[in-house]
């Protein structure tokens, strides 16, 4: 064991000298690398921070939530011209709906529309604006930076309040409070009562509640007359997570008797739940992650090949001084650890400049509000890859070394 440690340390020194002695060459070697594991720790930034965004977006709505809609959201099952055909679902069918439920802790109506949203001489276009009732904030999990939700009175009245989302508040007031000012949607004036916190969420775009803005239901029907037409969503929240299906199933049997369904007749509503947004994102993720795995494939396979053809050079340029050292006593394991070491110095180099090319550019992105996440291991993973592609493309020049006839290498000018 001890003669194995002393012939590692020594083939290490050799190797560090070799390189040292051909640094241009290392260091263009090392390009491949670098690129590499750049592109690795820059993948798995992104796909961890695109996901903590999903997960924070969609936990600031609830994890216990259901959405009864004309519309299933992700089944494919359900051809789009029969779902466009169902009835809309009614503020009346709504209130019908409330008064049979028992289980949820809290029943919402939400209707969307894209309005443009000015204040002064600034304007938004195409901007979300959601109408609901007071009791919406009991069905999702948003907090507040500034002020308060509308109340019943206010719900009930249509009363032209509204809330803003972070990011809507950052581009309409970005030096003072926005309590209590006054905005406009379609030429209407609305007071703002509060501001929400912001929730971060990259991937869910327009319905994020950060790029939002939220009104009394009825003030969408007074204002927007269009909106009348169209169908609302019923929310429903569960006490807990254990009993999201105890609810589901009170709710599409409570959905049934509202609509005046017969038994044999098929449900014309559909129970949307989250279970199908984080399916769709781990979908979208998974596409991300083989993206990247093959660019990042594609990427160290290069980097591999660089080291392994200037390894062979390395073994060529040092072949007599490999017949040397055979021919002293130096084992075929002592020349092949040497030559391993050599290729995985070089890599593990590329690895750490790599490393640090990826974490400038996560940094970079992350002024752009792309949802980025550099985790620890990020780090163990640059070093590992990096630390194999060295073994990996350095195993057959060293073996090749290895197996030199120490009487042949001699002869070698």
């Amino acid at each position: 064991m001890g003669n194995f440690l002393f012939e590692l340390k020594e083939g290490l020194l050799i190797s560090l000298r070799a390189i040292r002695a051909n640094k241009i060459r290392s260091i263009l070697t090392t390009l491949g690398i670098v690129i590499g594991i750049a592109a690795v720790v820059l993948m798995s930034t992104a796909v961890t921070g695109i996901d903590q965004s999903f997960q924070k977006g969609v936990s600031s709505l609830g994890s216990d939530n259901l959405y009864i809609d004309k519309w299933a959201w992700f089944n494919n099952d359900i051809p789009w011209w029969q779902m466009r055909n169902r009835r809309n679902l009614n503020m009346e069918e709504y209130e019908r709906f409330k008064d049979l439920v028992k289980l949820p802790v809290a029943v919402a109506p939400s209707i969307w529309t894209n309005q443009t949203i000015k204040k002064g001489e600034t304007s938004i276009e195409f901007m979300m604006v959601t109408g609901t009732t007071n009791e919406y904030l009991r069905t999702t999990n948003l907090n507040f930076n500034q002020g308060r939700f509308f109340n019943e009175i206010e719900s009930k009245g249509a009363r032209s309040v509204v809330v803003l989302g972070s990011e809507i508040n950052k581009q309409l007031f970005p030096f003072g409070s926005a309590v209590g000012e006054e905005i406009e949607l379609k030429g209407n004036k609305f007071k703002v009562v509060g501001v929400l916190e912001e929730q971060g969420s990259f991937v869910m775009g327009s319905f994020n509640p950060d790029n939002q803005v939220f009104v009394p239901i009825d003030a969408v029907f007074k204002f927007f007359q269009n909106e009348s037409f169209r169908s609302i969503t019923i929310n429903v929240r569960a006490p807990n997570s254990q009993l999201v299906e105890d609810v589901k199933q009170e709710a599409i049997g409570a959905m049934r008797q509202v609509r005046g369904l017969k038994y044999y007749e098929a449900d014309d509503f559909s129970i949307n739940q989250q279970e199908g947004l984080l399916s769709e994102i781990n979908k979208t993720i998974g596409v991300i992650q083989i993206a990247g795995f093959v660019i990042t494939g594609l990427s160290l396979f290069v980097g591999a090949i660089g080291i392994m053809n200037i390894m062979f050079v390395s073994v060529k340029e040092r072949t007599k001084e490999i017949g040397i050292r055979k021919a002293i006593g130096a084992k075929r394991r002592t020349i092949l650890s040497q030559f391993l070491a050599e290729s995985a110095i070089i890599c593990l180099i590329g690895g750490v400049m790599g490393f640090f090319v990826a974490f400038l550019g996560t940094r970079i992105i992350e002024q752009y509000d792309f949802p980025v996440s550099l985790q620890y291991d990020a780090v163990v993973l640059a070093f590992v890859v990096s630390l194999l592609t060295g073994l990996i493309s350095g195993f057959a020049p060293a073996y090749s070394a290895a197996k030199m006839d120490p009487v042949e290498a001699l002869r070698y000018e």
